[in-house]
């Protein structure tokens, strides 16, 4: 009876959570389908919202950089992110105790202070601002977090693995190739995405270090809602397909993770 109990309560507390976090989506996602213009007021079933969408050129400008900055800066930090922690793995005890110290404190560290840091250093050399300035930025952001998500995996991989393919006539670069990459790509693949889906929804390190003509989903947002005072209804229909596009990812994720777990048995 106590065990019953403690599973019911559990399912409320879990179906309570789940209801508080996905709320506001659900009912964005609803309103998406009319064209009021204030959340609350239904003024019947639409599907205008979403050709409008599309027709709005600033809306599609802001989501295709915001693509490219995203994939730009993951693909950067990923090929740095796995340098790096393949070399603070295998740095003496000291020297990878402090690497490790010191690619987390961005981490830690508050996003308006890398923000205001970068704009300062860009102007003390006259940097002008553009897609280079932006692109470091956004590198920086993820960087670390790339550099968090290898590190277990190479502390999981058998060391033995890589000296015995050295022993066996191995040069260090092939090695590395065919012995370290494929037991740390899951960590690397992880990486990848956290980095697109950091940089996807930022704002601040992105509104300064980008030059003023180049906008983002997050600035232009911000811009657009500054002025109106209110969510325009076209960004209704852009946060469903949003969340949809990111849900239909997640399944597929799943099930090729399942899949992978069959094979394995």
């Amino acid at each position: 009876m106590v065990k019953q109990t403690t599973r019911i309560l559990a399912r409320v507390f879990v179906g309570i959570m789940l209801l508080i976090m996905y709320a506001p989506i659900l009912l964005l996602m609803v309103f998406s389908f009319t064209e009021a213009k204030v959340i609350g007021s239904w003024t019947g079933f639409s599907l205008d919202l979403y050709p409008d969408l599309f027709r709005n050129t600033e809306i599609v400008t802001a989501v295709v950089n915001t693509v490219v900055v995203a994939l730009s800066s993951a693909a950067v930090s990923t090929v740095l992110g796995t340098v790096g922690a393949i070399g603070i793995h295998y740095s003496g005890r000291r020297m990878k105790t402090a690497l490790e110290g010191v690619s987390q404190i961005p981490i830690m560290n508050a996003e308006i202070v890398t923000a205001l840091s970068l704009t300062i250093l860009f102007v003390y050399f006259g940097v002008r601002f553009n897609f280079l300035t932006l692109l470091i930025g956004h590198v920086v952001l993820t960087l670390p977090f790339v550099v968090l998500s290898i590190n277990p995996k190479l502390q999981q991989m058998d060391p033995n693995i890589y000296e015995a393919a050295l022993d066996l006539g191995a040069r260090p670069a092939h090695a590395l190739r065919r012995i370290i990459l494929p037991e740390i790509m899951p960590g690397i693949f992880s990486g990848f995405l956290l980095s697109v889906t950091l940089s996807l929804d930022d704002y601040i390190i992105t509104a300064f270090t980008r030059d003023t003509s180049f906008a983002t989903l997050s600035t232009y947002v911000y811009g657009v809602t500054s002025k109106k005072g209110t969510l325009p209804p076209t960004l209704r229909a852009l946060t469903t397909l949003i969340f949809l596009v990111a849900l239909l990812l997640l399944i597929l994720m799943n099930l090729r993770g399942k899949k992978r777990e069959e094979g394995t048995r």
